[in-house]
């Protein structure tokens, strides 16, 4: 698989050399020189899921690392059910959150920790990283004990939920957070920083597990593929699928599938009030304002990294960015939205919340849409007992961990505040 740096083209890599530098010169996100076209759809849609995501991923891979691997690597990262569940008469969702740390992240994050297990050979890692939310968990679940691998999760303190926080703060070992005193914008562009200084990047051998590493982008494809077969098992027709949008990586994750033949109608771009990308959709203009603090934490990002892929694969495929629609909802009407799907009998949460009524306020008459659903209401324990009025249960993979204690230390955002911790504990 042959990959380019879209800031440098002149940068050309593989896959592998990719997967452990996470990021290109001068910050740039690594770009498929193509984007294989799978035959025969309708056989592939009618595969179980993880013997089409090692077809999926080895249309991409398998000319590089060989499938055996690629099969080995699928089996290994994806061994949780990916359930399509109908929540009214046009919109079901895509509940993404029956893995480990209950939340879609897990399916890049355990995928790319297997790569970087199997690739890397006895190279020593480490893994810097930040989160609004759920990646920390995931990131830290997927590399906990593994050799040779060091991971450092950055968070905004205090702008993620406790549930959250807990299921990545608590591990120790090979895992080390910092709270950052700031949002979730300066901690992406601590990282990014770190990236940049060159006594950083090669001394402590940098990696990031972010959605700007490619390994996990072309994981999440997998789940589009299980969304449009379970959809098209029930209807005669290409599904609308809106995406609960921050940093972006899974809207493109979803246009890299449509790219590889999968029939999807559109897409929705919903935002909360962190409204960049809907702005830009309809103006022409990217107007990044300061990022807003809301229940929906996991989205609540001004400068989306991955959104020149987006515009990447629309201009490689031909297509028009007004192809997808953009949404944004506010506070009250999150609020509204979790009401109106318990009414129809569908527990949910903010983030799929705002995609279901994004995709709502989009279909037509004739359309029926997925929305994703990205993490477990009870991660969200506190917006949604308040919300809802009702005393959630705890799943036990949340039940284990709420009084645990926290082990983050707390730094400003401040780059040679983390470049020392850094030195100090890798």
């Amino acid at each position: 698989m042959e990959l380019y740096n879209l800031k440098h083209p002149s940068q050309v890599v593989s896959f592998t050399e990719a997967l452990t530098l996470g990021l290109g010169k001068d910050r740039g996100l690594f770009f498929p020189s193509e984007i294989p076209v799978l035959e025969d759809m309708d056989a592939l849609l009618a595969l179980p899921f993880v013997e089409r995501s090692q077809k999926v991923l080895g249309a991409w891979l398998a000319s590089e690392i060989g499938q055996d691997a690629v099969d080995s690597l699928v089996e290994k990262a994806f061994n949780f059910d990916v359930k399509l569940v109908k929540a009214d008469d046009s919109k079901y969702c895509l509940e993404l959150f029956h893995g480990p740390t209950l939340a879609f992240k897990d399916f890049g994050a355990r995928f790319m920790a297997q790569c970087l297990n199997e690739l890397a050979g006895d190279k020593k890692i480490n893994i810097l990283t930040a989160t609004s939310g759920d990646t920390g968990a995931a990131v830290a679940d997927a590399f906990f004990g593994l050799d040779n691998i060091q991971v450092v999760v950055l968070y905004p303190k205090g702008k993620i939920s406790i549930l959250q926080e807990k299921m990545f703060t608590t591990l120790g070992g090979n895992i080390h957070t910092v709270s950052v005193e700031s949002d979730f914008d300066a901690c992406q562009a601590l990282v990014k920083h770190a990236f940049e200084d060159s006594d950083v990047r090669d001394g402590l051998h940098l990696n990031s597990a972010n959605s700007i590493n490619i390994s996990r982008l072309l994981a999440q494809t997998c789940y589009y593929f299980e969304a449009v077969a379970q959809f098209k098992r029930q209807h005669n027709q290409d599904p609308v699928i809106a995406v609960p949008s921050g940093n972006f990586g899974n809207l493109t994750a979803g246009l890299f599938a449509k790219a590889m033949g999968l029939p999807i109608a559109g897409f929705v771009a919903a935002t909360n009030s962190n409204d960049t990308v809907p702005r830009y959709l309809e103006q022409g203009d990217w107007l990044p304002q300061a990022t807003v603090a809301t229940m929906s934490n996991a989205m609540d990002v001004a400068e989306p990294s991955n959104w020149p892929r987006v515009e990447a694969i629309v201009e490689k495929m031909g297509w028009s960015l007004s192809d997808i629609k953009g949404v944004a909802l506010s506070e009250e009407d999150t609020s509204d939205s979790l009401k109106a799907l318990i009414c129809q009998g569908y527990l949910s949460e903010p983030h799929a919340a705002i995609a279901a009524k994004a995709l709502e306020l989009t279909l037509s008459t004739e359309e029926k849409g997925i929305f994703l659903g990205t993490a477990h209401p009870a991660k969200f324990k506190d917006v949604v007992d308040k919300e809802l009025d009702i005393e959630l249960a705890l799943p036990i993979e949340l039940a284990a961990v709420e009084n645990k204690d926290i082990l983050s230390v707390t730094l400003a955002a401040n780059f040679n505040q983390l470049k020392s911790y850094l030195f100090n504990v890798l």
